[in-house]
């Protein structure tokens, strides 16, 4: 049993990562809190963090609740999420500058945040779409689909999901807390080359989604055996 749970908060991490993508998404969070000191980046990154594993559970465990409220399938959100992500790999690879939801979050920087600033921006468009964003969500649900009926099996599975999702936040913190770290580190041309990576790994990883879903809904209609 203690074999199972690790194995399940592993994948989660494994699964979500790569998606999530916190190492690529480093230096446009360095963009947007370049100018507000190490502790307000300190806080911000932990913000980020916790709002990113909110929403990760929060789709891990009504997710497919709320799909099934109506009436959308598991494939049509595997295939809708393999779609945004593969179309965010492939701009992020053509386009010479950042996307629109980059280009909004580095160029509205403010010297001096409010409260309520920071309470604003730590979600939009920090956490949500730029780090958590379409085809993460369609992933958690997956990953939270087949939650077991009995009780100890669920509760193991519940805790399973928790702590894979609390490990995952604890990777966008510490990639996103040393943000500024990484930036001088790797360098104007290190830092173009992680993020061109990072967005084919995206655009491969979004046709992985999309072909996934499409073998389920061939599965759901008969054509193959799932």
């Amino acid at each position: 049993m203690l074999i199972l749970f690790l194995k399940a908060a592993i994948l989660i991490p494994i699964t979500l990562l790569p998606i999530l993508n916190p190492f690529g998404n480093a230096p446009v969070f360095a963009s947007l809190h370049g100018n507000i000191g190490p502790i307000a980046q300190k806080r911000l990154a932990r913000q980020v963090a916790i709002n990113c594993f909110l929403m990760l559970v929060g789709a891990m465990f009504i997710g497919s609740h709320v799909l099934n409220f109506f009436g959308i399938s598991l494939p049509i959100v595997r295939i809708g999420g393999g779609i945004l992500v593969m179309a965010t790999g492939w701009r992020l690879l053509n386009d010479n500058s950042h996307d629109a939801i980059r280009t909004q979050v580095a160029t509205n920087q403010l010297e001096v945040w409010s409260d309520e600033d920071f309470k604003v921006r730590s979600f939009y468009p920090i956490s949500f779409p730029l780090t958590v964003g379409p085809g993460s969500i369609a992933a958690a649900i997956t990953l939270g689909a087949n939650t077991p009926t009995r009780a100890l099996d669920w509760v193991v599975s519940i805790g399973s999901a928790a702590l894979g999702a609390a490990l995952t936040a604890l990777v966008i913190y510490l990639c996103y807390n040393s943000a500024n770290r990484l930036i001088e580190l790797l360098g104007r041309l290190g830092t173009m080359v992680v993020l061109r990576l990072s967005a084919f790994i995206l655009l491969c990883i979004g046709i992985e989604i999309l072909w996934q879903g499409i073998l389920g809904l061939l599965a759901e209609s008969g054509i193959v055996i799932g």
